[in-house]
């Protein structure tokens, strides 16, 4: 089944994007998340407002709509959002659970707008010891034991 989008939920996500550009808040970049034809979540880049980098607009979002329904999934849900998501608001959708991505900008839009996200996706498929952040592994034994108790708890809420 082919969803249908709503041009409105992207008239908005697009118009608080600007208007973020305009008040001087942050950047080009804002989203909504709709459930069953509802706005039930809405968010703006503010990342230099907040020195915050993991403030963006489709994160915001997700936290706003998360905080409004009470859960962690925001499965039924649709996300609408001035920009094709950079890798990490790509990850937190698919972590949300969220059921479709709607965009207006491409990454080469944002990539011409100074917002070039390609090096993040080459240093993702580089392997750890290729990375330009050193990353290194210590304690593996004792780490386990949290990913140990997980496993055994009986109380755990898994997502």
């Amino acid at each position: 089944m082919r969803a249908s989008a709503n041009y409105e939920f992207m008239r908005r996500a697009i118009a608080l994007a600007s208007e973020n550009v305009r008040s001087g808040d942050g950047g080009p970049f804002a989203a909504v998340i709709v459930r069953e034809g509802t706005i039930v979540g809405e968010g703006v880049n503010c990342v230099t407002r907040t020195n915050d980098p993991t403030a963006h607009g489709e994160v915001m979002a997700i936290r706003a709509a998360c905080h409004k329904l009470g859960t962690f999934s925001l499965e039924v849900c649709e996300i609408y959002t001035s920009c094709e998501p950079c890798p990490m608001c790509l990850a937190a959708i698919y972590w949300a659970h969220l059921d479709r991505i709607w965009f207006g900008n491409t990454t080469a839009d944002a990539a011409r707008a100074g917002f070039d996200d390609a090096s993040l996706y080459r240093e993702m498929a580089r392997p750890i010891d290729k990375r330009s952040v050193p990353s290194t592994m210590l304690l593996h034994e004792q780490a386990w034991e949290s990913f140990q108790l997980w496993l055994d708890s009986p109380i755990k809420t898994p997502y």
